[in-house]
């Protein structure tokens, strides 16, 4: 889960580039709204999905098209994870339809459609699923954004589309997922973004392990970073009330809280130890400098919400990043000194 930098430039150097493109379609996400990722065959991918329920591919060394699946689901496509299959040799990404809570399983390579999961909750609107890995197998793990007010069910399904086991603690209103694995003391951990708070559960065990909250944020909590600091990990998050919080994973300690008066915030990317930009309501992408727990600068042109950041190395820029917002517009931005 971990987005830190590998080889940690200015991040105050970056300018806007170009448009990868004109016709994405982020619909109501909060995060993870297109996938970026360098293939096994050494192409660089950004994965992302237009108004048509298309998803497509573009190469990013030139912007040019790879693939388009159209109408790859029957609802609005709202969330795309990927993940590198080392034992198949081959590039895995799963895809969401909020409304009718249904997931998909793709070989990127030529986008068939290996796994179709329907209807997984009857009630509510899935907005996030991941992938996981333990003893050789992959799994894909699904939480729900349960409106009605009752438990959200975290599932784990096997690739064949079989639900092999849940997670039945309540985990109301669901809005980010993702695994976590610790090499240091072999174990999963699943992490949830809820309304008004964050939590990890053991895998293993089934059953939650700990829950971050610090009682003054009662918003959704969009988008979430495990990051692993010389002996430390770090769970980083950010919510719709303007707050971006750094706590110890395995003390559930608040670290550090930096806010963002009057301001919603989405996607989180960490450039470095130092570092991080965060997708805003006014049309910004923010950077703050973790340690003074300020905005030293803001970047504009987008035209409305700014949803997901990430960061890549580029083929041809080095270190970028990558955005997108409400306004269908997925931005490169580079170092201006390689423009």
């Amino acid at each position: 889960m971990s987005n830190l930098a590998l080889y940690d430039s200015n991040p105050i150097e970056i300018e806007f580039l170009e448009n990868i493109t004109n016709d994405s379609f982020p619909d109501a996400c909060l995060d993870n709204i297109f996938c970026i990722f360098k293939s096994i065959n050494d192409i660089y991918y950004i994965v992302y999905t237009n108004k048509n329920r298309s998803i497509i591919s573009l190469n990013l060394g030139n912007n040019n098209k790879i693939n388009e699946i159209k109408n790859a689901h029957e609802e609005t496509i709202r969330n795309f994870r990927y993940y590198l299959d080392k034992i198949n040799k081959r590039d895995l990404i799963i895809s969401i339809s909020c409304k009718d809570n249904n997931i998909k399983l793709w070989n990127i390579y030529n986008m068939e459609c290996l796994l179709n999961i329907k209807n997984i909750y009857k009630e509510g609107a899935l907005f996030s699923a991941c992938f996981l890995h333990d003893n050789n197998e992959y799994y894909i793990i699904s939480s729900n954004c349960n409106f009605y007010g009752e438990s959200d069910i975290i599932k784990i399904f096997d690739l064949k589309g079989n639900v092999i086991k849940e997670i039945n603690e309540s985990n109301d209103k669901t809005f980010f997922i993702d695994s976590y694995y610790d090499s240091k003391i072999s174990k999963h951990y699943i992490i949830t973004g809820n309304q008004g708070y964050v939590k990890s559960f053991d895998y293993n065990e089934n059953k939650i392990y700990f829950q971050y909250s610090d009682n003054n944020d009662k918003r959704a909590h969009d988008s979430i970073i495990i990051n692993e600091n010389k002996d430390k990990i770090n769970i980083i998050e950010s919510s719709l009330n303007g707050n971006i919080r750094i706590w110890d994973f395995h003390s559930k300690e608040l670290l550090r809280r930096i806010k963002i008066a009057k301001r919603e915030l989405y996607g989180i990317c960490l450039w470095s130890n130092d570092y991080l930009f965060v997708g805003c309501d006014d049309n910004s992408i923010k950077l703050i400098n973790l340690n003074d727990r300020k905005i030293i600068k803001e970047f504009y042109n987008h035209i409305n919400e700014v949803i997901t950041v990430k960061k890549l190395i580029h083929p041809k820029y080095g270190e970028c990043l990558i955005s997108q917002g409400f306004d269908d517009q997925i931005k490169l931005w580079v170092n201006k000194n390689k423009k």
